[in-house]
């Protein structure tokens, strides 16, 4: 097996994903990750644990997290590596960010509940089994139930921007997302850009220049749903807008079962030449940063 390889995208318990920290760095050294970063959505909760484990295994371990930014007609998603998880600014925002999803996240059961669906907020919590409560939780209760096919179909008929249970999250600036990597010591980087759902390559052009100007270090063009021409097109963009080039399989495990830690469909090969690049600029971030 190669070690020259790296995972940067991939979650845990901790926010939406089924393996539990420990279990998931011990996959990434199976599957012949050198690097593996946990990037669970707006909690660093599952670092602590998933540092350790790399340490006991011998595989290095980034420091990440999945910040939602305001954005429209899709969705915007700002990672953030290299981050210092204890930054009292990060904790606070982020603390911010768990309060305003434990009050949405019944309002998604009631809204559930009123479209006939017999579903209870407690039983949410449970599958969860830890802080943070999210919607392939909910999607995974109506697939266990037969109201959906598959986890895919609960999102696309009730849980997905739009849909039928949809409730409107809060969310960061993409400005205050990139802003707040920055003050915790880390390396911004914009994640699988197909997902913003803009109409056009030039339209994504104008916003990759303005979240350049904003601070953005960097965009995920490697990654799993990605058509090699679209990683082709990312990475000519970030160069062309002398930003940093990552990738990631987002691992989810049971909640996104055709993704593969570090694998991502089967074609996936994130060099680890990409994260020395993220290094470097971590490094320069780590002496700017004021948390």
């Amino acid at each position: 097996m190669s070690n020259r390889i790296i995972d940067l995208h991939s979650h845990t318990v901790y926010s939406d994903g089924s393996d539990t920290p420990r279990d998931l760095v011990a996959m990434a050294a199976s599957r012949g990750a050198r690097a593996i970063a946990i990037t669970d959505h707006d909690t660093v909760a599952g670092l602590e644990e998933g540092r350790a484990a790399a340490e006991r295994i011998g595989i290095e371990f980034v420091d990440g997290i999945e910040i939602s930014a305001e954005f429209s007609p899709g969705t915007m998603h700002i990672l953030g590596y290299f981050i210092n998880s204890g930054c009292a600014r990060l904790k606070a925002q982020l603390e911010e960010l768990k309060n305003a999803r434990d009050r949405r996240n019944p309002e998604i059961a009631a809204r559930l509940q009123s479209l006939g669906i017999d579903i209870s907020y407690d039983e949410v919590e449970r599958l969860a089994g830890n802080e943070i409560v999210g919607r392939p939780h909910f999607a995974r209760i109506l697939l266990d139930r037969g109201y959906v096919d598959s986890i895919q179909d609960a999102f696309d008929r009730f849980l997905a921007k739009g849909a039928a249970a949809y409730v409107e999250k809060k969310r960061l600036s993409p400005a205050d997302s990139i802003d707040l990597i920055h003050r915790a010591g880390g390396v911004a980087v914009l994640a699988h850009p197909y997902q913003l759902k803009l109409s056009s390559l030039e339209e994504l052009d104008r916003l990759v220049e303005d979240l350049a100007a904003l601070g953005l270090d960097g965009i995920e063009a490697v990654y799993s749903r990605h058509s090699q021409d679209q990683r082709d097109m990312y990475a000519e963009m970030a160069e062309r807008h002398h930003l940093l080039i990552t990738g990631g399989s987002d691992y989810h495990g049971t909640y996104k079962p055709d993704i593969r830690l570090v694998e991502g469909l089967g074609d996936l090969q994130v060099p680890y030449s990409l994260l020395e690049k993220i290094k470097a600029r971590a490094s320069d971030r780590r002496n700017e940063h004021i948390c």
